[in-house]
């Protein structure tokens, strides 16, 4: 172990309100609830803790300062407090069978033999109070009873995209994604979908000690010929005859969900917007949106027979009336 001092970064003469002020600034910080991803910090928050279990005993702290036992509290001299008894006559000595003997008065705060409880200063703090464990685990630790062991990491999460085909995403139609380990998965798309989406699997992440990491799957919607998302409508524009705007009549219209019918009324301008309700995409409230037709008038290609017909005749309207040019 480290020197104490180090550990806590303090100097050799530091006090005891310095030294337990570092100790719970660098718990804080390290406490495995806080660092579930980092088992160096766990490994850190432990030799912080023994070091304060040392330097907050004054007896200890004494012992040490003198060369008389090292950082993890062996004496310096193996043989040192044999017999009588063997060694660990003192507090913090050696029992016989060689490992480290606790007492309660080994973890003692500081003057007068006050006990400075700091379990009750990071109750709350890292959510839940402190365990009750068994009474002869090492009362020292101001996090319970028995020092916790750092939780074993999960592997790595695996991070996928899948190009979702625009008709696919506003109909909800289930999508097949390929794995790093070779298998096929069928994924529900969720109600809201759009670009950007993520969609978290269970377990489909690398291998770790501690289990599988998870899959994150980004959707990207792809671009579509004919239609363009506007939130949960879809926008389409329609090429009609003059003769079908003249006279009106029914027209095959596409949709995300197949084509339809829709009636256009005689004398239809270029430009109508007509509505098809509930050929959008779904939202998050389980609502579809609605399929927004837009009218464009086209002319024939071959227009000698439309300009004989018109022949002498002439609009006297005005479409531009109201643009105040």
């Amino acid at each position: 172990m480290a020197d104490p001092y180090s550990t806590l970064g303090v100097a050799r003469t530091a006090s005891e309100a310095e030294i337990k002020s570092a100790y719970r600034k660098l718990a804080k910080e390290l406490h495995p609830d806080r660092n579930k991803d980092n088992p160096k910090a766990a490994e850190r928050f432990s030799e912080v803790t023994n070091a304060y279990d040392l330097l907050s005993d004054k007896d200890k702290r004494a012992r040490f300062d003198r060369g008389e036992i090292d950082a993890d509290g062996n004496p310096a001299n193996p043989f040192a407090g044999m017999g009588g008894g063997g060694m660990g006559g003192g507090r913090g000595g050696f029992n016989p069978g060689g490992q480290r003997g606790f007492r309660a008065e080994d973890f003692q705060g500081f003057g007068g033999g006050e006990e400075v409880d700091l379990g009750d200063i990071f109750d709350g703090l890292f959510g839940g109070g402190r365990q009750r464990g068994n009474p002869n685990m090492g009362g020292g630790n101001p996090f319970g009873q028995g020092r916790r062991a750092p939780p074993q990491q999960k592997g790595a999460d695996i991070a996928y995209r899948l190009r979702v085909p625009f008709v696919d995403a506003a109909t909800l139609k289930q999508q097949r994604i390929t794995l790093s380990d070779g298998k096929t998965i069928d994924l529900k798309l969720p109600k809201g979908v759009e670009s950007g989406t993520q969609m978290r699997l269970k377990g489909k992440g690398q291998q770790g000690p501690g289990g599988a990491g998870d899959g994150l799957v980004t959707i990207e919607i792809e671009s579509h010929k004919l239609y363009r998302r506007e939130g949960d409508d879809v926008r389409f524009d329609l090429p009609i005859t003059l003769d079908e705007a003249v006279n009106g009549g029914k027209v095959r219209v596409p949709t995300v969900d197949g084509p339809v019918m829709m009636t256009i009324k005689p004398g239809t301008s270029g430009g109508t917007k007509l509505r098809l309700k509930g050929k959008g995409f779904t939202n998050k409230s389980g609502t579809r949106g609605d399929q927004l037709v837009t009218l464009e008038i086209q002319l024939p290609e071959d227009l000698g027979e439309l300009a004989s017909r018109l022949e002498g005749w002439k609009d006297t309207g005005d479409p531009r009336a109201g643009l105040g040019a």
